[in-house]
């Protein structure tokens, strides 16, 4: 509140206690963690015209869910921070062609992730698994029925016009990349970039080489075309970012 000179500002918890709320974070889905914030966003009079929202890491995907599928009242400007908005191909510290702590027991969790990822049940249950996006797995009929992410990317079997009218609504995009991200791989997926279809193990294309920007799958382009996207980073690992950073943010984005 303090660096927004005292605007109204409030946090929305997807859970009635702090243990719920950790606990939403694994095993309530992205879209039921997206009902909860829609309905707590509606119930607030403070918010009935519209508002700005920050989000941080996998936080960012319950509002751009929202937006994606709510957008009322609209978000004015969102500020994503390290978000998984592009989704995951890799589990943290196991960055592809990078050295880490794991080593070869990298490839093998991979594997069971990618398996397990788009089983209904699965989908339904596990935060995690709704933004797991394979790139040697988006064309498959699992990923295209049952990834929360890909249907809210219009990437799944059937396309939804009402998720472009409702990303059409927000006015300002920010994107906030950490440059030494080792958590979130690709790291250029906080800015949609994604996983180069050529070489989906090693390579990253950015945002508007990748298909859901220049096929406008969910609005993307439109926006970008339109002026409303923004894109920051910072010099290391994931949310490792200053306060100095976070308000220079507000400034530039929310005043």
């Amino acid at each position: 509140s303090d660096m927004l000179d005292g605007a109204y500002t409030t946090c929305i918890p997807t859970g009635k206690t702090q243990v719920e709320d950790t606990l939403n974070g694994f095993i309530l889905n992205m879209d039921a963690n997206v009902d909860v914030f829609a309905e707590k966003v509606k119930a607030d009079p403070a918010l009935k015209d519209g508002f700005n929202a920050i989000g941080f890491s996998q936080g960012n995907n319950v509002i751009r869910g929202y937006i994606a599928r709510y957008n009322d009242p609209p978000v004015n400007t969102f500020l994503s921070i390290c978000g998984v908005n592009a989704g995951v191909a890799a589990i943290p510290y196991c960055e592809p062609s990078f050295p880490n702590v794991l080593g070869d027991k990298c490839e093998a969790l991979v594997q069971i992730t990618s398996k397990a990822a788009y089983n209904r049940f699965v989908q339904q249950h596990l935060f995690q698994a709704n933004y797991w996006r394979d790139p040697e797995k988006v064309d498959s009929r699992e990923y295209k029925a049952h990834s929360q992410l890909a249907r809210w990317g219009n990437e799944g079997l059937h396309f939804d016009q009402s998720l472009k009218d409702n990303f059409a609504r927000t006015n300002k995009f920010v994107w906030v990349m950490a440059e030494e991200d080792l958590i979130v791989w690709p790291r250029q997926g906080e800015q949609w970039g994604a996983p180069d279809p050529a070489d989906p193990l090693k390579g990253v294309i950015p945002m508007k080489e990748t298909d859901w920007y220049m096929n406008d799958s969910f609005g993307l382009k439109s926006a970008d075309d339109a002026g409303k996207m923004f894109f920051e980073s910072f010099r290391g690992n994931h949310l490792k970012f200053s306060n100095h950073d976070l308000s220079k943010w507000i400034d530039t984005y929310f005043k």
